[in-house]
Order: structure tokens, then C-alpha cells, then sequence
């Protein structure tokens, strides 16, 4: 009998996380590589964000908080949901976790029992059906394909709720697609998911503030009021406050959901680090300028990769809405085979080969669902970002 749990067998390690870690060893080999995995901004915490948590430190607020967040960090949250959002919320109805990832992996743990089913619009975040499947849950998949934008229809996600249907996970802007829903488009769901009462709502709203041409977010207890009392509106400082290391994420909804999530965090890892609950009070307060400043910079990027991308045989990259990623198909590449002799028959064979004889490091589009594609994270120097697309430029010139 083996000693680890059954459950553990229904998992597998994070893609992203394993791409980041060996382009990681490979440079510290000395191989000449450049990383295009991470999804986290390569700007620096702002000063007044940094200083917030300097101070804290020297004030002694560096001791246990209450399970899920400090009052003065929830009353932030709810100021910020107001400002942003439109939406109501009171500090008992948030939940601060260790990043926003804890906050769903909290909330699938408080709701799912054996059977019950979690849709999820692929591609997804890597991270979304293991957690439902550690949950105990089932993840039920919807092809959110390249012709229709990377986004789900209603007729697909009517399609897809059945009785036991317990969540919808909503994400937008997207990883790893950066597609984002207008207003329109987030109606037509919430109009399908009011004829379903049993079906709750979990949004993922981290990349709200990364978005370019004038793409306006929104998320749907705002778009539909009617779901209010059945959406966990979740988000974080991690990706727009450039705060990935500190590891803060939050959430709000219904009450008995809320106390539910502290149970478990009460017994798992207790309160967030503190410092890094005070620097995001200051994050949510504080100026937010320097969003504005960086999407400059992040769109600037997104166009010379999709650009670079488009200019090669085989490949489409479609415009992202937001977040700092591209998912470019590589269709007219499967069956190739590169100069190095790889066979290119799926997108995990061309993320391989892109890494051995390029030094290029991507992630395949197995990893979130949908193939054949790959994730460019463009959340990284313009230098790096040149050099990359010139390498998958000659990568591919060379496939035969």
C-alpha cells in the first residue's frame, strides 16, 4: 500500500512553475536562456508600497492577525470594490489568503464534495482543475477556442451545467490567452447562470487593472446584481501592484462562504505574512499612477511579440485584451521536424526542442487545455523580448 494519499495521484505539479524552475537551473549551468514563463511583472514593488511595509516592520506590527486579514486591510478591500466595482461588500464578507490562489483553493475546499462539478473554460490557469480535483471535485472543461477568441458561448456553457454542477470559474482577462469578455458578452452569461440557481460563481479578476486599447473590465455580480449572494469575487495585489513575492490575495461574497474559507485557513496556514498585509493596505489606498505607466510598457511589449509572432509561417497570435500574455497556435508547425531532429507533433514537443536548440523557455498549451498552442509571457524586458522572438523566429524558419 503506498504511504501518500490516493488524492495526490489525481494531481500533477504546476507547468508553469516547472518551465520557470529549469530555465532557472539551466542559466545557473551556465546555458545562455531566456525565460518567457514567469507570469509575474519584472517592475519593481512601488516605493510607497515597499515603504509601507519597511514601516510596519519598525512599528512591530510583525505578529499574528486574525486568520483571514487585518480590519484595516478588509476595509481597504471593501473601499477598492466599491471604487472599482461598483460592489457593496462589509469586512465580514472578505477573506484575505497567502496569494490569490489560496483564496480559490479555500473556497473549493470549504463548497465541493465528492462528484460535484466545477466548470472551468479552457485554456485555463494550470492550476484550476487541480485544485477542484484536490477539492474532491470534478473539473468539467469548455473549449474556449481560437476562432471564437479564446472566449465560451452561452449555448456552451448552458450546455455544460448539469445537476451536479457546483461552480462556474470565470477568469478575464485571461491566463493564458489575455482574451477579456465585454460587458455584453459577461451578460449573456450571467443570463444562462440566472436559470441556475444550484451554480455558484468564481471569479479570478487579478489581471482587472492590465488591460490596453481601451478594454473595459467588468465582473459579474457587477454586470448581473441578481448574483450577488451566489459570486465569490476574487482578485489580489499580486500582478497590477507588481507584488508577487508578498503574497496577498482576497475575496468577497456571501458571509457563510467567507466564514467557511477562515475555518480552513484557521487550521492551514493561519494569517497572511503581516507586512505584507499593511504594504497592501497601502497598495489598494494608496496612488495608483504607476498601473497606467507600466500597461504603456506591457503594451508596447505585447505588440512587438505579436507582431514577431504573426510574421511567422504556421503561427497565429491573436491580440490580447489584457494580462501580459500571448497564445500563439502553432497549427501549421505539427508534424515538423526541427533542425536539432525533434519530431514537432504536438505543442510540448515544440516547447521542448524551442528550449533544447533555442534556449528559449515557453509553456505548451497542454498545460492549460487547449492545443496547439504555447504561452509567451510577456512580462519581462523588451531586450529579452527581442532576443526571444528572433530565436523562435529562426526556430521555426528552420523546421522542415
Amino acid at each position: 500500500m503506498s504511504f501518500l494519499s490516493a488524492t495526490l495521484s489525481r494531481v500533477k505539479p504546476s507547468p508553469t512553475v516547472a518551465v520557470t524552475t529549469l530555465a532557472n537551473e539551466l542559466k545557473a549551468a551556465g546555458k545562455d536562456v531566456i525565460g518567457l514563463g514567469a507570469g509575474e511583472p519584472d517592475f519593481d514593488t512601488p516605493e510607497h508600497i515597499r515603504d509601507a511595509g519597511k514601516r510596519a516592520i519598525d512599528d512591530g506590527k510583525t505578529r499574528y492577525t486574525a486568520p483571514d486579514g487585518i480590519a484595516e486591510l478588509k476595509q481597504a478591500i471593501c473601499a477598492k470594490f466599491k471604487r472599482d466595482n461598483d460592489l457593496d461588500y462589509t469586512p465580514s464578507q472578505v477573506s484575505v489568503g497567502t496569494g490569490g490562489k489560496q483564496i480559490l483553493y479555500n473556497a473549493l475546499m470549504a463548497t465541493l464534495n465528492p462528484g460535484d462539478e466545477v466548470i472551468i473554460p479552457a485554456p485555463y490557469w494550470v492550476s484550476y482543475p487541480d485544485m477542484a480535483l484536490l477539492a474532491g471535485g470534478e473539473p468539467v472543461f469548455v473549449e474556449a477556442s481560437l476562432e471564437h477568441d479564446f472566449k465560451i458561448t452561452p449555448d456552451q456553457l448552458e450546455a455544460a451545467i448539469t445537476p451536479k454542477t457546483k461552480w462556474f470559474i470565470f477568469n478575464s482577462p485571461s491566463n493564458p490567452t489575455g482574451a477579456g469578455y465585454t460587458r455584453d458578452e459577461l451578460k449573456a452569461l450571467t443570463d444562462v447562470l440566472l436559470r441556475h440557481d444550484h451554480v455558484w460563481v468564481m471569479t479570478d479578476d487579478m489581471y482587472e487593472h492590465l488591460t490596453y486599447d481601451g478594454f473595459a473590465f467588468c465582473t459579474p455580480a457587477q454586470v448581473e446584481p441578481a448574483l450577488y449572494d451566489r459570486t465569490l469575487t476574487c482578485n489580489g495585489v499580486s500582478k497590477a501592484y507588481c507584488m508577487t513575492g508578498w503574497r496577498i490575495g482576497f475575496a468577497a461574497g456571501p458571509e457563510n462562504l467567507i466564514a467557511a474559507m477562515r475555518k480552513i485557513q484557521s487550521q492551514s496556514t493561519s494569517n497572511p505574512c503581516t507586512i505584507s498585509q499593511w504594504a497592501a493596505v497601502e497598495a489598494l489606498n494608496g496612488p495608483h499612477d504607476f498601473i497606467a505607466d507600466n500597461n504603456a510598457v506591457f503594451k508596447r511589449r505585447r505588440d512587438l511579440v505579436v507582431r514577431a509572432m504573426n510574421a511567422i509561417d504556421g503561427i497565429t497570435c491573436p491580440i490580447p485584451d489584457g494580462a501580459f500574455y500571448v497564445y500563439p497556435s502553432i497549427a501549421g508547425l505539427i508534424g515538423k521536424t526541427s533542425q536539432g531532429g525533434a519530431s514537432i507533433d504536438t505543442d510540448e514537443d515544440f516547447a521542448k526542442a524551442l528550449l533544447e536548440e533555442m534556449g528559449v523557455a515557453v509553456v505548451f498549451g497542454a498545460a492549460f487545455g487547449l492545443s496547439p498552442n504555447f504561452r509567451i509571457s510577456y512580462a519581462t524586458s523588451d531586450d529579452a523580448l527581442e532576443k526571444a522572438c528572433t530565436r523562435i523566429q529562426e526556430f521555426c524558419e528552420g523546421l522542415t
